[in-house]
């Protein structure tokens, strides 16, 4: 006899109802609820360590972690809420505060000060108190209503200065309170001003002044010290790049549910899932967007969109700064890395999940399998979910449409059965997806489970238990008996017997192959929730509505063990036989005693934040895994006090297979063989980068290394020389030094005598003071000693006096007390005279004034009447007067109408005025301007016809020119359509190719297929002659003969015609696979040819851009050369050169002229513009042949060339 322990390995879930919720311990730990527990999680490892929560609480309202990282505050609520605070090192409660104060049962937000030594608490409805308590002494040092009186709007949240001890922010619906701890109080400091109250949502201190707010409308508002700097909106940020002064948007934006501070800024939740990161600006006074974060799509859902409605609560920001961390509404958990290398990625960023994602809903079903070491759950969110209890880790999931009302995961771990409200769904567990493959017509499954053989399984929707085959899919039996709905169905361990409990308190076993129940136990009194069974099938455990565990055996109860004030929900027996654990109705799990004993004996421990509704004991013993309303998922470890269990064969292990799809198979093959190729291209191309790159650098290396080789020889050149000069300055300090030390050896003499004097004049000093001082010592003792005797002499003196003084005083009082005593008496007899005196008085002015009321009332009735006559009086006048009033009212609006029309009319008039002087003026102006105008054109015409006369005699000279030209522009052209042909040709082949292999592909496929179908059809014709050969062998037996012939017919005539439907169907989808991937593939060559023909057409342009560009040099070249030829031309001119006749005579004469007369200025000009000539002529030769290497391998031209202005056009 002992109870088993339970340890916690593992929880998966998040509360998000918990006011922030999320927090880092150190760079690798975060911080965060789940179940009744508080999580640290280790992000690397992946390792989870427990903080339990407190017991007789309902759960936890806020968490706070302290600056220095080694607290954590969980707050808790209950009949009196209570703040409990744990060592994060350590993992143990260090103190626990409540306060009388506070009327509230829970807490809604916590903060440590700056050097976490303070703790600031709000408390909830109805009062809204907020606590400031010195934790380390448990002691509420100042306390204080945060809310309004007026509204008493709620609170929702509170932090302290980063800076300072003494001051706290309290946000909440139209509430945003500064307070100071000063002399044992909170006292508001300062309010908002020069704003209206807004729905506060949340704030972060961003500097010891400064404090961002966000509102429940989208916005961020600046405070610095407690007054408006600036009101920004979330929503418009979306467009823009900055943070900048917004104006009030007809769209109501979304929420700011978060907000936390860092050192470069703050980043802030609003609206479904986005996250704004912001920066400091230079000027330090504005904050800049940098970043925009959001939750990514969940592709594992029907709506992938679904993920990205979830509402950020909280935030996080690493201790380091690098890494951001959120929290949900939909209890998941997302990361973001905030590194530098990231932000230069662009503007908008998603978060990653952390761990991994967990149920949003309340769970609903469990269940495990003996071949891998898996856990299926399904919840009320539509998701399935398939974890691994060894790795701690989610291996597949799903999110459907419809909500999963229970489980069942095959024994070998390859299938799971799904109650979906609207089907019953088989669905095969893939290698990254969740498939269905069969369908069963049954609504709102509320209980399945499959058999430990994994050949049969259950489903019980309503109080009908179904059991089918797991093979062909029939519906073997109906167990019917249950009244009301069946809650739980469980299998014995060889499958020959089935339990069931249900609503109705009725307690069933069913034998499995006859269908029929051979055990009852009903208590109409109690509604069963849970059954186990023990290994070899005898006993059962049942727990229900009526707070017992009931051991049930041959339909009789053996035990009835009481649970005390705590309802049982769950209840699990290991397969070892030697273990019991029961779940309850608030979320603990009890280890009991086994065999049970009256009364029980168990072991609770805190897990859950709410009921466990399922719970399964994994085939080896090892663990157990609960679920529960709260989403939560834990995984125990557990352990027999005895140390004994099933112990599984290492040898055997645990199966790695896993199911994949055909198609999907060749997929991933494909993919894999394409990504090969594009490595493989990929390293050709890098290797070629790389060889380019080794070639840079190995030149800048040599360029480096020659010039690095200078610098150190003119280093060396001047470390030298330094060396010299240093030399020299050292010889020239040593003497320095030597002679500064001989003059301190003389002074330090000269000081040491003249201070021996004056210590010796000191010492006779000292000695006289001495003197003195011993003398006044003696005088004053002296004199304190007559002072103590006239002290003691002075004291008798008043002791005597104030004894007599105290004798007198006691006769008096003696004396005052008997004349106390007879004033007493006559007191006494005057009062008694009094009140009889008073009594007669009484009377008789009691019936004087009752003779006055009756009067009275008769004068008041009188008046009444004649009151009621004024009042219809006055009625009637005032309704007079009021419609009198409102038509005075309706004159003086008329009038004031009419004087505002006129008034708009002299308005009107003197407008029109100024507006007609304003175009009389400007009519004169333009005509002014007219006149001048066409005197231009008078001159302008003039030029003209000079201009003409010269534009024709350059046409002249230009038109031979021209001719050569365009006999140069249709080459081109030609060329150009040449290429152009050319290209257009190369095109159609690449498509003719392309359609071509795509043929090829075709025709490959189909001949597989045909060649499949070939080997199909060979094997069902040698399977047709050994069915046939084994019929012949019962030739001689007709009636032998006759069955073989009919299974014969059944077998191979029905099949092949099954066969052939399925074959045709197979090959129509497998077809429109085909064009579906061809329509795919000619879709994706068109977008590429697309891009490529755009450039091309971007390098012709280029190309043809350069060509003008060219074609205009050689324009100003030729005008240039022409300049220069008419230059000659007229040197030639002036020198009489260009005549043939007087060629010889002109030279003869020239050079004479130079020989006797040398001009310096001449021949230097000659030799210039000689030297311009020649250089002309050669960039022409040049150009000439740049145009004719380009010219043939010139890409086709997108268009035609613009025309060549030559000369003067």
């Amino acid at each position: 006899m002992s109870i088993a322990i339970a340890q916690p390995r593992h929880i998966f879930g998040l509360r998000s109802s918990v006011t922030n919720n999320i927090a880092y311990h150190d760079e690798q730990t975060i911080v965060y609820p789940s179940g009744a527990s508080c999580i640290l999680y280790n992000i690397d490892q992946k390792l989870q360590k427990f903080i339990p929560a407190s017991d007789k609480t309902d759960g936890m309202t806020a968490m706070a972690v302290s600056p220095n990282r080694r607290y954590v505050a969980i707050a808790e609520k209950g009949e009196k809420a209570t703040i409990t605070i744990y060592d994060l090192h350590a993992l143990r409660k260090r103190k626990i505060l409540s306060s009388s104060e506070v009327q509230s049962m829970e807490y809604v937000s916590l903060a440590f000060s700056p050097d976490s030594k303070y703790l600031v608490a709000q408390g909830g409805s109805p009062d809204w108190t907020l606590l400031y308590w010195a934790w380390e002494k448990s002691k509420v040092m100042a306390s204080t209503k945060s809310t309004n009186p007026q509204t008493n709007a709620p609170v929702y949240q509170v932090s302290f200065n980063p800076q300072d001890n003494t001051f706290l922010c309290v946000v909440g619906r139209g509430i945003l309170k500064i307070f100071r701890y000063t002399e044992g109080n909170l006292k508001q400091q300062f309010a908002p001003q020069k704003s209206e109250p807004q729905n506060y949502s949340c704030h972060a201190w961003v500097s010891d002044e400064r404090i961002i707010v966000g509102t429940d409308v989208g916005k961020l508002l600046l405070f610095e010290s407690g007054e408006l700097k600036h009101e920004f909106n979330t929503d418009k940020d979306k467009s823009q790049g900055s943070l900048s002064e917004t104006d009030s948007s007809d769209l109501k934006p979304p929420k700011v549910t978060a907000i936390v501070a860092s050192s470069k800024g703050f980043s802030c939740s609003s609206g479904f899932g986005t996250v704004h990161v912001y920066e400091k600006t230079d000027d330090k006074d504005y904050f800049k967007k940098v970043r925009e974060i959001k939750i990514p799509q969940d592709q594992n859902s029907t709506d992938p969109s679904k993920s990205e409605k979830q509402v950020i609560t909280s935030l996080a920001i690493s201790p380091s700064e690098e890494n951001l961390v959120c929290s949900t509404s939909k209890n998941q958990l997302y990361t973001f890395t905030l590194s530098s290398a990231d932000l230069g990625k662009g503007d908008h960023a998603t978060f990653e999940v952390l761990a991994q994602s967990f149920h949003s809903s309340q769970i609903t079903g469990l269940d495990v399998c003996i071949r891998k070491p898996l856990i299926a759950t399904c919840s009320m969110d539509g998701s399935v979910r398939i974890w691994n209890y060894e790795t701690c880790q989610l291996e597949l999931y799903k999110e459907f449409a419809e909500e999963a009302y229970s489980i069942a995961l095959h024994p070998s771990g390859l299938y799971i059965l799904v109650g979906f409200s609207d089907k019953l769904r088989l669905m095969n567990l893939l290698i990254d997806d969740i498939r269905t493959f069969k369908e069963f017509t049954i609504r709102g499954c509320k209980e399945c489970s499959f058999s430990n053989g994994g050949n049969l399984f259950a489903a019980a929707p309503g109080n009908i238990i179904q059991i089918y085959s797991t093979t062909t899919f029939e519906n073997i039996a109906n167990l019917k008996g249950h009244n009301g709905k069946v809650r739980s169905v469980v299998w014995s361990s060889d499958d020959s017997k089935l339990v069931s409990c249900g609503m109705d308190g009725a307690l069933y076993e069913w034998d499995t192959y006859t269908s029929k129940r051979v055990g009852e136990f009903v208590l109409k009194s109690c509604s069963y929730t849970s059954v186990a069974i023990t290994p070899d099938g005898k006993n059962t455990y049942a727990v229900g509505s009526d707070k017992t565990l009931k051991e049930v055996s041959d339909s009789q109860i053996l035990r009835d063990v009481e649970s005390g004030e705590i309802a049982l929900t769950a209840v699990a027996m290991s397969h070892s036989g030697r273990m019991l654990f029961a779940g309850t109705a608030i979320g603990t799990l009890r280890s009991l005693k086994f065999p049970l004993t009256i009364p029980g004996e168990w072991t609770e421990y805190q897990g859950h934040g709410a009921a466990i509704v399922k719970m399964k004991i994994t085939f080896d013993d090892q663990y157990l895994i609960t679920i529960s309303d709260d989403a939560c998922v834990v995984i125990w470890k557990i352990q027999d006090k005895e140390g004994r269990g099933i112990k599984r064969d290492k040898e055997v292990g645990y199966a790695e297979e896993i199911l994949i799809t055909k198609s999907d198979l060749e997929e991933k093959n494909q993919m894999m063989s394409e990504l090969k190729q594009r490595v493989d291209e990929l390293k050709m191309e890098n290797e070629y980068q790389l060889r380019l790159k080794d070639m840079n650098y190995n030149e800048k290396i040599k360029e480096l290394t020659e010039k690095f080789i200078q610098e150190m020889e003119s280093l060396k050149t001047k470390n030298q020389v330094l060396k010299t000069e240093k030399d020299k300055e050292e010889l020239k300090h040593e003497e320095e030094i030597s002679e500064i030390m001989e003059k301190h050896a003389k002074e330090l003499q000269d000081l040491e005598s003249t201070n021996n004097q004056k210590l010796m004049l000191e010492y006779e000093k000292f000695q006289e003071l001495q003197a003195k001082s011993q003398k006044m010592q003696e005088d004053y003792e002296r004199q304190l000693q007559e002072m103590e005797e006239n002290r003691e002499r002075a004291l008798e003196e008043l002791n005597e006096y104030y004894e007599t003084k105290l004798q007198e005083m006691t006769a008096k009082l003696e004396q005052a007390h008997d004349e106390a005593r007879q004033q007493h008496r006559e007191y006494e007899e005057t009062k008694r005279q009094i009140e009889e005196d008073a009594d007669r008085e009484i009377l008789d002015i009691k019936n004087k004034y009752e003779r006055r009321l009756r009067d009275e009332k008769e004068t008041n009735q009188r008046l009444r009447g004649e009151t009621g006559i004024m009042r219809k009086k006055f009625t009637s006048l005032q309704k007079e007067i009021e419609d009198h009033k409102e038509e005075i009212k309706k004159y003086q609006t008329e009038v004031a109408k009419f004087k505002d029309v006129i008034r708009n009319m002299e308005k009107d008039i003197a407008g029109l005025k100024k507006e007609i002087q304003e175009r009389d003026e400007t009519i004169q102006d333009k005509e002014k301007r007219i006149y001048d105008l066409k005197k231009k054109n008078q001159e302008l015409e003039k030029f003209k016809f000079v201009l003409d006369y010269k534009i024709k005699e350059l046409k002249k000279q230009i038109e031979p020119r021209e001719n050569d030209i365009k006999a140069m522009k249709e080459q081109i052209q030609e060329m150009e359509s040449e290429l152009e042909r050319f290209h257009k040709q190369n095109t159609q082949l690449e498509l003719n190719i392309t359609e071509l292999r795509q043929k090829l592909k075709a025709t490959d496929k189909e001949m597989h297929q045909e060649r499949q179908r070939v080997r199909d059809i060979e094997a069902v014709v040698r399977r047709f002659k050994t069915d046939l050969h084994n019929c012949v062998g019962y030739i001689q037996d007709p009636k032998m003969l006759k069955e073989s012939i009919r299974a014969l017919y059944q077998k191979h005539v029905q099949e092949d015609i099954t066969e052939t439907a399925s074959v045709d169907a197979d090959i129509q989808k497998e077809y429109a696979r085909q064009r579906e991937h061809l329509e795919r593939s000619v879709a994706s060559y068109r977008k590429k040819l697309i891009k490529d023909s755009e450039i091309h057409r971007a390098d012709n342009v280029r190309i043809m851009q350069e060509n003008v560009s060219l074609i205009k040099e050689i324009n100003d070249l030729r005008r240039e050369l022409k300049i220069a030829r008419t230059t000659v031309h007229d040197l030639e001119a002036a020198l009489g050169l260009h005549r043939k006749t007087n060629q010889g005579h002109a030279a003869e004469a020239l050079a004479q002229i130079t020989s006797t007369n040398k001009n310096a200025l001449l021949e230097r000009d000659l030799e210039e513009k000689l030297k311009v000539i020649e250089l002309q002529q050669q960039k022409l030769m040049d150009l000439k042949r740049e145009l004719d290497m380009t010219s043939p391998n010139r890409p086709p031209s997108g268009g035609k060339l613009p025309p060549v202005a030559v000369g003067g056009q």
